[in-house]
């Protein structure tokens, strides 16, 4: 009876270890794609970051250097 039951607790153990080395690898790909998508939202920001610049230094009053004030 010791013995069955012993059996039955390994058996437990290792359907939860196997469990939780296929979660660890989901985890690992999870991780994979996270990194993928962190590298594409710096070069989004970069982009987007020289959009609004350039957009800035045209609209800014003294972009001309003030060769345009009125008298």
């Amino acid at each position: 009876n010791a013995t069955q039951a012993k059996d039955r607790l390994y058996g437990q153990l290792a359907a939860s270890l196997k469990n939780m080395s296929r979660a660890v690898g989901q985890t690992a790909d999870l991780f994979e794609q996270l990194q993928t998508d962190l590298d594409a939202m710096r070069v989004l920001a970069g982009t987007h970051a020289a959009q609004f610049m350039t957009v800035a230094a045209e609209l800014s009053p003294e972009a001309d250097g003030g060769a345009n004030t009125e008298a």
